[in-house]
């Protein structure tokens, strides 16, 4: 079965065609002022094979979307309904279902959510300390997300290290960053939380806040709920302590000992250790730490830093293999108590997987 995997981003509609697990046509679609051109998806799909079906990626699934789901009206209804829950993230993928559903119409489409790998959160990992009013009345808890991604983690470091019972901290360190704890392919807890503002430090977005000190800051400064959501997303993060966005920028800039660049990697690392140590305590001990994304694929020194004070839960780089690294490969010294994984972030692999099991039970 030949799988379109329709994924947008932030800057980009990315078209992937698998035939299996083998991508037959790659297109980067940049977006124009964060709008889909669609004469230009009609133009790049004129130019591959007519797929046998469609994977939407979907931001949000919400309570409702705990597993991927065959598109109809009523499901794309459902869909347009949750975008008060990710107002920056599913307008762009619900424009893309829009553009590729004008020119592959009669073709099945699936989505595929990036909460729903979190749907199996336990409730204390899922659940706010709030009024349970506040709760009840607008279901307010954490749904987690980038869990396409950890899925896929999850599955390959199995294989890697033909383990099926992993306790596994997956990093997708990208322009995004979250971290999942993984039992035996199943996610017990997360960094991101009713939004993916919640956790890291990224890119552009701040992580976790004291509300306190937004309050703090509503009440004093003359600006709107609105024009703080846009600083938390665009302007914080690495952003905002050393004025790029750009992790390889910030490294090269430490190194040559800038403080505001070194500042940021140190907070960005000093966060990310207590992350892991987090997810490890949640899972009771650890067997596999992996990094994926941009950042964790590309940028041996965050791993590097990332794992050198975490020798009490036994993780040990071996530093040459580190630097070396390429694709799928294991960082940690032979032997080791815990492996230390590199994994290439393949979502379109785990989109085509999720559709082509949706459209087999459909079938069966």
């Amino acid at each position: 079965m030949r799988v379109l995997v329709v994924n947008a981003g932030s800057s980009s509609l990315k078209l992937r065609l698998l035939d299996d697990d083998d991508v037959v046509h790659a297109t980067d679609l940049p977006l124009e002022r964060g709008q889909i051109d669609a004469g230009a998806v009609r133009e790049t799909l004129a130019e591959m094979p007519v797929p046998d079906a469609v994977g939407h990626r979907i931001v949000h699934g919400g309570d409702r979307f705990r597993a991927a789901v065959r598109i109809d009206p009523q499901v794309e209804a459902a869909l347009r309904d949750l975008t008060d829950l990710a107002p920056l993230h599913q307008p762009k993928s619900l424009a893309a279902l829009d553009a590729i559903h004008a020119e592959l119409g009669e073709v099945p489409a699936v989505a595929c959510f990036d909460t729903a790998f979190h749907a199996s959160l336990p409730p204390a990992a899922a659940t706010y300390a709030l009024p349970a009013a506040w709760r009840e009345r607008f279901g307010l808890r954490r749904f987690g997300f980038h869990g396409i991604s950890h899925a896929y983690v999850s599955k390959r470091a199995a294989e890697m290290l033909d383990r099926g019972d992993l306790r596994l901290v997956s990093c997708h360190l990208g322009a995004g960053a979250s971290l999942a704890a993984v039992h035996a392919g199943r996610s017990i807890d997360t960094t991101m939380g009713f939004t993916p503002l919640e956790g890291l430090v990224m890119a552009t977005r701040s992580g976790s806040v004291d509300p306190g000190l937004l309050l703090w800051l509503l009440e004093r400064e003359t600006m709107s709920e609105r024009e703080m959501a846009v600083a938390l997303e665009n302007e914080a993060g690495l952003m905002g302590l050393a004025g790029t966005s750009d992790m390889r920028i910030v490294v090269e800039r430490a190194d040559a000992r800038d403080s505001d660049a070194q500042l940021a990697l140190d907070v960005y690392i000093h966060r990310l250790r207590g992350a892991i140590a987090a997810m490890a305590a949640a899972l009771g001990g650890l067997d596999a730490l992996a990094f994926t994304g941009g950042v964790g694929e590309n940028t041996s020194a965050v791993r590097e830093l990332a794992c050198e004070p975490l020798a009490f839960l036994d993780v040990e780089l071996d530093r040459e293999r580190n630097r070396s690294a390429t694709g799928d490969a294991e960082i940690s010294p032979r032997g080791g108590l815990v492996a230390v994984l590199v994994i290439e972030s393949r979502e379109d692999v785990q989109i085509a997987a999720e559709v082509r099991r949706v459209l087999g039970d459909i079938a069966s």
